[in-house]
């Protein structure tokens, strides 16, 4: 079955840097998209990155533009979201989750509903 697994997570001061990596398994990356979503306590889920695995082809919330890079290794199997300039408004659960039917329309890349598959979530913690 489909298994996506988030790591990466932990404490972080504000101001420095974190890479979550997303593993999959039971699905070929190749015809998917991944998304990274985050939800805060009291706060909506809202979509922070997103790539089509194949072509690479990349969206990034506003608030992270500059900031964080998502990135995948095929190879692995693997998608990372690198996070730089971490602040506290940063902090949340992550998660990320597999669109596994195209097309993968760019517009609609942070709407969670079409997504097929999410992992359980990684925490990240901004300490100031």
């Amino acid at each position: 079955q489909v298994q996506l697994v988030e790591s990466g997570g932990g404490t972080v001061q504000a101001g420095g840097s974190l890479r979550l990596s997303c593993t999959a398994s039971g699905v070929r990356l190749d015809d998917s998209a991944i998304g990274w979503f985050r939800r805060a306590p009291g706060k909506e889920r809202e979509g922070v990155a997103w790539i089509t695995v194949k072509d690479g082809i990349t969206r990034n919330h506003d608030s992270v533009k500059g900031l964080f890079t998502i990135s995948r290794d095929n190879a692995k199997s693997k998608v990372y979201l690198q996070m730089h300039s971490v602040n506290p408004e940063d902090a949340a659960t992550y998660y990320c989750a597999t669109d596994v039917d195209p097309p993968f329309i760019t517009s609609r890349w942070d709407n969670w509903g079409w997504y097929d598959y999410w992992g359980l979530g990684t925490q990240v913690t901004v300490s100031s």
